[in-house]
């Protein structure tokens, strides 16, 4: 990379899934890459291979304090992002979400940095539009039990916009629906990781309702693309961004594939639908294709295949060390030892 065209990045929640494969993608772009992260569900081991190059600091903080540093770009990514993680601890999501926004928001009006918010397809809520485009405004319980997450992103929006309107920051806002792919914590609950480690443990595969709910499905790499498309778009992009894959799947097939994708025999099963569970998810990425012209590209059962060679090395590091594989809903094995989770869960 020329000298010029190298940028100091910070990404908050680097130590996470999508965080750590962003700061990969940075990292080998030949940027210089702050990762920050607090590590209550990130790990050191999503960046390890990443701590000997020259360009790479990895820094523990929370961003529900301030941070000083200097940097070009600020890619805003953490939050527990799970419901087993999020609400686990709701006051201190909401908090990471808007305390954390304030945070970054107020280090890149300093530096007059462009700033990325990872925002979610949650602030949609249990949708009465579908597919969801930008404009529709959601449908969203405010004081449910997954409130925590979906208010505090929409919060965080609001802080954005302002923060555009009143002092002309350059901002970036991607809603992001269903990923998956490697990196995922084996434990945190969401459909592919629940299914993946049932599948590969021989247990019954858990589909939640009567398995006719949908989702739609992007692998990370593909996701990490429209990051990067997205902070790299024109001066002016500032009005949030679907990134997620338009194809649906309902609950009940994604188990049957991943049971062929880890060619596992474990029954389905079936359990009550969880409080405020969307019915469907599916995102119109219209202006994601007309604005920075991006697409998600790999199949499903192409990227179901990878995910699945991670979660197997995974589990089978988990036995080589005595720990065994994690029963049904329990995130004891795989959260790390100290954490805040491990002593909860």
């Amino acid at each position: 990379m020329r000298e010029f065209d190298r940028k100091r990045i910070l990404v908050t929640g680097g130590a996470g899934f999508l965080g750590s494969h962003l700061c990969e993608r940075l990292v080998e772009a030949g940027h210089d890459v702050l990762c920050v992260d607090n590590f209550f569900t990130g790990t050191r081991e999503n960046v390890a291979h990443l701590i000997p190059r020259s360009n790479f600091e990895l820094m523990r903080h929370d961003v529900t304090f301030p941070l000083y540093v200097e940097v070009d770009e600020i890619y805003n990514l953490a939050c527990p992002a799970s419901p087993v993680h999020y609400q686990y601890d709701p006051v201190r999501t909401t908090k990471t979400s808007v305390h954390g926004a304030i945070n970054m928001l107020g280090l890149a009006k300093r530096l007059r940095a462009k700033i990325f918010q990872a925002s979610t397809s949650e602030v949609y809520g249990d949708a009465r539009v579908h597919p969801q485009k930008e404009d529709y405004w959601g449908h969203v319980n405010p004081i449910g039990p997954r409130s925590c997450y979906d208010e505090g992103k929409r919060c965080a929006e609001t802080l954005f916009a302002d923060y555009r309107r009143q002092y002309g920051l350059e901002i970036r806002i991607a809603r992001i629906f269903n990923t998956y792919g490697p990196r995922m914590h084996p434990a945190d609950g969401r459909v592919v990781s629940n299914f993946m480690v049932q599948a590969l443990s021989g247990e019954p595969l858990t589909v939640y309702g009567d398995g006719s709910q949908t989702r739609s499905l992007c692998y990370v790499d593909d996701m990490i693309d429209g990051f990067v498309a997205l902070m790299d778009a024109p001066d002016g992009t500032c009005d949030p961004v679907n990134l997620g894959n338009p194809h649906e799947i309902t609950m009940l097939e994604l188990a049957e594939r991943i049971a062929r994708a880890t060619g596992s025999a474990s029954p389905i099963t079936f359990r009550p639908l969880p409080i405020d569970d969307p019915w469907h998810r599916r995102p119109d990425i219209s202006s994601a294709r007309a604005l920075i012209g991006w697409e998600p590209r790999t199949a499903l059962d192409e990227g179901l295949a990878a995910t699945a060679g991670y979660f197997r090395a995974q589990l089978a590091h988990a036995r080589h060390d005595g720990r065994g594989a994690p029963p049904h809903g329990s995130s004891l094995t795989f959260i790390q030892p100290g954490s805040r989770a491990s002593k909860a869960l």
